[in-house]
C-alpha cells in the first residue's frame, strides 16, 4: 500500500512512516547538495543565520538538468546521499525533518535522525525523468551562484518515494 502525504510533513507522519513504506510526496520541499550543505554547515560553524528556515523541511539531494519545453525542470534523480553526511546531523539538530536521496546513510546520520524524530526516504536512481514529472514549480532560495546546487524550493505532486530510514532508526539498506 502506498502512503500519501501532504506537506509540510507533520511528526505523526513521519511517526507513522516505517522503512519501506512506499511514499507519495504533495506539497514543497526544498533542494540542495554538497556544495549547498557545505555553506550551511560553515554557517552555522560560525555561529551565523542561515539564509533559509529549516526547520520542518525536507531537502531534496538533487542537481537536475536543464528543462525541456513544458518540464520545470529536466531529469532530476536523485544524489549519493553519503556525500552530505558530515553536514546532516547538524541540519536535523536545527529542525529538518527530512531528506531525500539515494543510498545508505552514516551512523551518525542515523543516530540524528532518531535524535530528531526525522526520516530519510531514497528515490529511485535512474528515473530522474520520471521524478521530474512530479515536480510542479521551482523557486530559487539562495545560492543561486551554485547553478543546479542552488538551494531552491520545488512544489511536487506525488513525489515517488520510499522510507529508507524511519524515525526509530530502522534501516532498508541493513534490513535488505
Amino acid at each position: 500500500m502506498t502512503k500519501r502525504i501532504t506537506l509540510p510533513i507533520t511528526d505523526e507522519d513521519i511517526k507513522s512512516l516505517k522503512t519501506g513504506d512506499s511514499v507519495l510526496l504533495t506539497g514543497t520541499i526544498i533542494t540542495g547538495r554538497d556544495a549547498a550543505h557545505k555553506r550551511l554547515y560553515e554557517l552555522l560553524q560560525q555561529g551565523k543565520e542561515l539564509p533559509v528556515d529549516l526547520r520542518g523541511e525536507i531537502i531534496y539531494y538533487v542537481g537536475p538538468a536543464p528543462a525541456k519545453p513544458g518540464y520545470v525542470v529536466g531529469p532530476a534523480g536523485p544524489t549519493s546521499s553519503y556525500r552530505m553526511d558530515k553536514y546532516t546531523p547538524a541540519l536535523l539538530d536545527l529542525g529538518m525533518k527530512g531528506m531525500i536521496g539515494k543510498g545508505a546513510r552514516s551512523q551518525e546520520v542515523i543516530d540524528a535522525i532518531v535524535r530528531n524524530k526525522a526520516v530519510y526516504f531514497a528515490a529511485i536512481g535512474g528515473a530522474a525523468a520520471l521524478i521530474a514529472k512530479s515536480i510542479k514549480k521551482e523557486e530559487l532560495l539562495c545560492y543561486e551562484d551554485l547553478g543546479t546546487e542552488a538551494v531552491r524550493r520545488y512544489t511536487v505532486e506525488d513525489f515517488p518515494c520510499i522510507v529508507a530510514v524511519d524515525s526509530e532508526g530502522n534501516n532498508v539498506y541493513r534490513r535488505g
